[in-house]
């Protein structure tokens, strides 16, 4: 149950905290007071959205806490969220997911706002109602069908992955093939593209390349070897003079034979950068052959080359695929045997349940003055259509008159009845729920009179078993309570500041004085005091 709540910089709150206790707990207040912050405040605690507009205004964060007893240990939630978005989220001290946070809160707290009405009328938590209400006999089956559900869907992942669709697997071999093929024909060479990028650079430059190698050949030609060459005779005459002379000879005759050896290197570049057309088509239509693989394949020849091999091995792996994939067949048919089974049971636990659910929520109706109303569960059984709850459908019925036919929940408009509705179904269920805090926010919209009576008396009847909170307007609802709580707003420093108070029972009998008439005069205490002991 909740202990203490804390909440700092919400709406219009700035500040405030409350104990809560055991049984009915009220909270009533002026309009606009900020009871509905106080939801709210619970249902983001409970890991629910945050929008920033709900930081208090001027401040940067918003903060919410509360201590809980949960099997005699005291526990300490809270989650902080600042205007950046970031969000901190904490149980008994250890940081936590927003996730986590609300997988913890689920089992602890149950919010009844205006918008689960709308969650009862979403058909796919309709099974899961049914299920709560039969938990103990269908928990084990069901949690036994879940895990072979799991690896039903996993099996059938990986045979679809494994090709095991004929259409897939033949679809999947044209495509590799043609791109192994493609490969293949363009015959590819380890390091071929830059040696053919080294070539077309030369391509692309032969004009500068041309212009001076041939002054390089002149000069060279034209002027250094035969300098050279008188220089060499000269020394020639007087090497054997001094050996000196003859050491500079013969370094001297190596320059002039190297100096040969380049001039006829020149004359072979020029030879060698001449490119015909042809030439350069072919070499042009090569790189674009291989640009075109690198685009698909990979970042050069060798990753191309290593994605063919791959390929291959697909291929085979493909083409011999069918062993397995039987071996895989043959475990999705023993999955759904036995999951078939399972499902058998859970669907005639449901078919009995289902009348004992009908029955209590119908008597629960009655008692909410809705006694021309009859609910009903339809189940539709699907065999061989497996989902994550068996192969039942279930959607609630419900006839408002006694002439009028059954139809889906969905159909039915009036707030008051679906608040009615959504309440006898969590009155029954609550003898069943391991969840200890309910929290009913404004569930008497719509209702007044003796509908409101036998609302506050189902609310105080869960309250037995369960700590409950509740927002009313309601006079008979209000006063039921068995701690009541008042909240109003004041102005301080020019902000709205709200305030909540535990009132004693004469501040209580007031406050219901004030709700049932809008004056506190002596009638309206007497009414209110005949309501609280009636």
């Amino acid at each position: 149950m909740i202990n203490t709540l804390h909440i700092k910089n919400i709406g219009i709150i700035n500040e405030i905290s409350v104990d809560l206790n055991k049984g009915f707990n009220v909270l009533t207040g002026e309009t606009g007071a900020g009871k509905t912050l106080i939801i709210d405040s619970l249902e983001i605690l409970a890991g629910g959205r945050f929008s920033k507009e709900m930081i208090r205004s001027g401040e940067t964060y918003s903060f919410v806490e509360m201590q809980i007893t949960i099997n005699n240990k005291e526990i300490i939630v809270s989650r902080e969220i600042n205007i950046n978005g970031k969000n901190m989220c904490k149980i008994d001290g250890r940081m936590v997911t927003v996730t986590e946070l609300k997988d913890f809160m689920s089992k602890i707290i149950d919010i009844h706002g205006q918008h689960d009405n709308q969650h009862i009328l979403d058909v796919s938590s309709h099974i899961k109602y049914l299920d709560d209400f039969s938990s103990q006999e269908i928990k084990q089956i069901k949690n036994e069908y879940s895990k072979l559900y799991d690896e039903y869907l996993i099996t059938k992942d990986e045979l679809a992955k494994n090709y095991g669709d004929e259409k897939e697997k033949q679809r999947k071999l044209d495509l590799l093939k043609y791109q192994v093929n493609e490969i293949e024909a363009a015959k590819l060479k380890e390091n071929e593209d830059n040696e053919l990028e080294e070539i077309r650079k030369v391509m692309l430059n032969t004009e500068k390349i041309s212009e001076n190698l041939n002054q390089a050949d002149s000069c060279i030609s034209d002027s250094a070897i035969e300098s050279i060459n008188v220089a060499v005779k000269c020394l020639e005459k007087i090497e054997d003079i001094d050996t000196k002379y003859a050491k500079t000879l013969e370094v001297l005759k190596e320059t002039y034979y190297n100096l040969e050896e380049i001039s006829r290197d020149l004359s072979d570049y020029k030879e060698m950068i001449y490119f015909d057309d042809e030439k350069r088509d072919e070499i042009e239509s090569r790189l674009d052959t291989i640009y075109s693989l690198k685009r698909k394949y990979g970042n050069n020849i060798s990753e191309i080359l290593e994605y063919k091999d791959k390929t291959n091995l697909e291929i085979f792996e493909i083409e011999n695929a069918e062993e397995y994939n039987q071996k895989l067949r043959i475990k999705i048919e023993d999955l759904e045997k036995q999951m078939s089974k399972l499902c058998d049971k859970m669907h005639e636990i449901r078919v009995k349940n289902i009348e004992i659910l009908n029955e209590k929520i119908n008597k629960e109706l009655s008692e909410l003055e809705m006694k021309n109303a009859k609910f009903k569960v339809n189940i539709e059984y699907s065999k061989n259509n497996y989902t994550i709850n068996g192969q039942d459908k279930i959607e609630f019925y419900i006839s408002t008159n006694l002439e009028e036919q059954f139809k889906p929940l969905i159909k039915i408009a009036s707030g008051g009845e679906m608040s009615r509705i959504m309440l006898a179904i969590k009155t029954v269920l609550a003898n069943v729920d391991d969840i200890e805090t309910l929290v009913f926010d404004e569930i008497d919209t719509g209702i007044s009179g003796v509908a409101a009576k036998s609302v506050a008396e189902k609310m105080k009847l869960i309250s037995k078993k369960h700590q409950v909170l509740c927002i009313t307007h309601l006079a008979a609802i209000a006063a039921k309570g068995d701690y009541n709580y008042y909240i109003n707003k004041d102005i301080i420093n020019g902000k709205m500041q709200t305030n909540i108070k535990l009132l004693d029972e004469n501040e209580t009998i007031e406050e219901i004085a004030r709700i049932a008439s809008g004056d506190i005069t002596e009638i309206s205490l007497t009414h209110a005091k005949n309501l609280r002991i009636a």
